[in-house]
């Protein structure tokens, strides 16, 4: 259920400020807290003190592609409207996968305009050969040298033990995939870290303890990835501050013992359209914000703060980076999981002068990042990122990419 704020009003906040400006870390009770207050001036403004500690007014976007490689799925997630069955008789006349050199076209594609990461996710397909992953990744390093590969969310990766020929360990498939190209692991699958919520939304797909196994080896590993949370569906406030405390608890061991840690929380909102949950509201402009910012307050220890505009909407991303968020993603190009708003199209794109306006419209100063948010310094001609001996050359104006309505590769998961 959504956090919306009890019609009574509750005591401030403010007295948390000492607190966060010490950086100390907040118990559930806090976050509840935060979570029914109705000072949300109070909320947004503690929020930014974390950001701004962090990284001032900085505020970073990156230029990268997104690609799906299948919406087939053996799972039927309630709040997923993106999976198709897979049958060889009867399947569904939307439902596809891609070839390695389909995949590799657009990276080049992309890579050739001067985007400096790819984006890899899909459904869990069930006759796939663990090979077409590795290829995948290998055929587009070989294509794309500097091109950063993040791909393959924590329930692919169990997906891939499963179906390796004989079966592989979490560890034995990280290895591989990283030997042939994999640079980092975004942070989906995640949902929320509740039994309950679980049971009743997502039974058949692995939970807690194997999605943080996943990313306790990569960080053993030295493999950097990302965190998210599905909020605004069937899980309660506490239920959702609790999914963020553990982040941090798995951070702090991270940081503490391992060579890699969560680069960024995403906070995902849900949205209830095409999904077996569409009779639900879905969150609020201002749960949007609410989450972002309590985000950014629990989770003290995670660098970055991601509001995915796709999801937040490009308006509420460019409001929160006053509420504790400091990176609102990038170029996307195409994604097709949700579609808040537009003519529904797979075409879903923001080009770099629209972030960079955005970012400075809200009075910070917009960073181009790499996937690790090492920032990349650009010309007219070539990109690197700093400190880097090399650089790539690129032309913006060659190659552009396909038309929306032939492309196939949809949805993606951050």
């Amino acid at each position: 259920m959504n956090s919306t704020p009890s019609s009574t009003p509750t005591d401030t906040i403010a007295d948390l400020r000492p607190r966060v400006e010490a950086g100390e870390p907040l118990s559930l009770e806090d976050g509840l807290r935060l979570c029914q207050s109705r000072d949300i001036h109070t909320l947004g403004e503690l929020a930014a003190i974390v950001r701004e500690r962090l990284h001032g007014r900085r505020a970073y976007y990156n230029i990268n592609l997104h690609v799906n490689y299948t919406n087939f799925c053996v799972l039927r997630c309630k709040f997923c409207s993106f999976y198709r069955p897979y049958a060889k008789s009867g399947a569904p006349a939307d439902g596809y996968e891609l070839s390695i050199d389909e995949i590799v076209a657009r990276a080049k594609s992309a890579y050739s305009q001067g985007a400096t990461e790819v984006h890899i996710v899909g459904g869990l397909h069930p006759k796939l050969p663990f090979s077409y992953y590795t290829d995948m990744c290998s055929a587009i390093r070989d294509a794309c040298p500097h091109m950063h590969i993040k791909a393959f969310t924590a329930i692919e990766i169990i997906h891939l033990t499963r179906i390796a020929s004989p079966r592989l360990s979490i560890a034995e498939v990280l290895t591989r995939l990283r030997e042939a190209g994999l640079g980092s692991m975004p942070g989906g699958g995640a949902e929320i870290f509740d039994d309950r919520v679980h049971d009743e939304t997502f039974k058949n797909k692995v939970g807690e303890a194997e999605w943080f196994e996943v990313h306790r080896v990569a960080h053993e590993l030295g493999i950097f990835t990302n965190a998210t949370m599905l909020y605004g569906h069937v899980e309660t406030p506490a239920e959702r501050i609790g999914h963020l405390i553990k982040l941090r608890e798995h951070q702090e061991e991270s940081l503490r013992s391992r060579r890699a840690h969560f680069n960024c929380v995403i906070p995902l909102s849900f949205i209830p359209d095409g999904s077996a949950l569409s009779d639900l509201p879905g969150p609020t402009g201002l749960d949007d914000l609410r989450t972002l910012a309590l985000s950014r307050l629990m989770c003290h220890n995670i660098p970055h703060i991601k509001a995915f505009w796709i999801m937040q909407t490009p308006k509420l991303a460019q409001v929160s980076l006053d509420w504790g968020v400091d990176d609102i993603d990038g170029t996307v190009v195409y994604y097709d999981i949700t579609k808040r708003e537009g003519d529904g199209g797979t075409h879903q794109e923001l080009t770099v002068d629209k972030l960079k306006r955005m970012i400075v419209e809200a009075g910070c100063e917009p960073i181009e990042r790499d996937t690790l948010y090492r920032r990349v310094v650009r010309d007219e001609k070539t990109w690197r990122v700093e400190r880097e001996p090399w650089s790539v050359a690129f032309d913006p104006t060659h190659g552009a990419p396909t038309d929306p309505a032939d492309d196939v590769s949809l949805p993606v998961v951050p």
